[in-house]
């Protein structure tokens, strides 16, 4: 899914998909509409981030995880 996000969103920046089209593309859930699904060299995660309530408040809080 990420492969293809990632091609959908290099379509935009190269004109052939309107950035306003996205949220269309990802709530049809249609993948013809979508861009190329990218290679897999190259992409790599850097970062997980957890919002959840806190036990303290309740407000939203960021947990990094390593």
């Amino acid at each position: 899914m990420v492969r293809i996000i990632s091609g959908t969103l290099v379509e935009v920046g190269l004109g052939k998909i309107e950035p306003e089209e996205i949220k269309n593309i990802l709530l049809e859930g249609k993948r013809e509409k979508a861009g190329k699904t990218l290679p897999p060299y190259g992409l790599f995660l850097v970062k997980v981030e957890n919002k959840q309530k806190s036990r303290k408040g309740g407000s939203l809080v960021s947990r990094e995880k390593s």
